[in-house]
């Protein structure tokens, strides 16, 4: 019988920083010795992220709503499917810490916002949950960290973003009604199921990348139980 690792998900809106502080979580765990590894979601550079990709490129309809949140998921799902199967099973059943950047949990968030009336909706979220855990078999995450980011901050980021990097934005990322959405979505998922909330902003500007870092690598420690070795 092999000892299950640990999957840790860094969760949040669009432009709120998750790749920067799962990059410092995946840094500062490894500094201290553990066995870790990094992944994040879609992965793109995978033959098994074209249907997201061909999604949020609005191949499929230039606004979210356009696929519903039934397909939109299983696209999504697929690539976590083969990227769990093909890149970080072997690691996670030899027990070692698993660090992803969005999970099912970005599922649970971008795709039952589709559904207004709240009883469609549960029956979504109970949907996803058999499907991603229960028949395709993806380990359930032992603590989520939700980074949260004011609405109107992430969209400021988002675009300054983009005018730096030359970057165009995604489907979910044009719709700022969306992205609003998707925040009161995260507060209520986080509520639902125990998220951990980390505020990453205040007075209309985020908090400093190292001071967010220091709320998740404790939390992060607490639940591995782990000495606290701050850099």
């Amino acid at each position: 019988m092999t000892n299950k690792g640990k999957l840790i998900i860094i969760e949040a809106g669009d432009g709120s920083g998750k790749a920067t502080q799962a990059r410092a979580l995946y840094e500062h765990l490894a500094a201290d010795g553990c066995r870790v590894h990094r992944i994040e979601f879609p992965d793109y550079a995978s033959d098994s992220s074209a249907l997201v990709r061909m999604y949020l490129d609005g191949k499929f309809g230039e606004h979210a709503d356009d696929v519903n949140a039934y397909a939109a998921s299983t696209f999504f799902a697929v690539d976590r499917y083969a990227s769990y199967r093909v890149k970080w099973k072997k690691y996670y059943e030899a027990g070692d810490l698993i660090l992803a950047d969005r999970y099912t949990t970005s599922n649970m968030v971008h795709q039952a916002v589709k559904l207004t009336d709240q009883s469609e909706r549960e029956n979504f979220l109970d949907w996803l949950w058999d499907f991603e855990f229960e028949k395709l078999g993806l380990p359930v995450p032992d603590l989520v960290i939700f980074l949260d980011m004011e609405p109107a901050i992430s969209d400021r980021l988002i675009t300054r973003r983009g005018r730096e990097e030359g970057q165009t934005r995604d489907i979910h990322e044009r719709d700022r009604k969306y992205l609003y959405r998707c925040h009161e979505a995260y507060e209520q998922l986080t509520a639902k199921y125990h998220w951990q909330r980390i505020v990453c902003s205040a007075y209309g500007e985020p908090r400093t990348v190292e001071d967010i870092h220091k709320d998740v690598y404790n939390i992060v420690c607490r639940k591995l139980d782990l000495k606290v070795r701050m850099k």
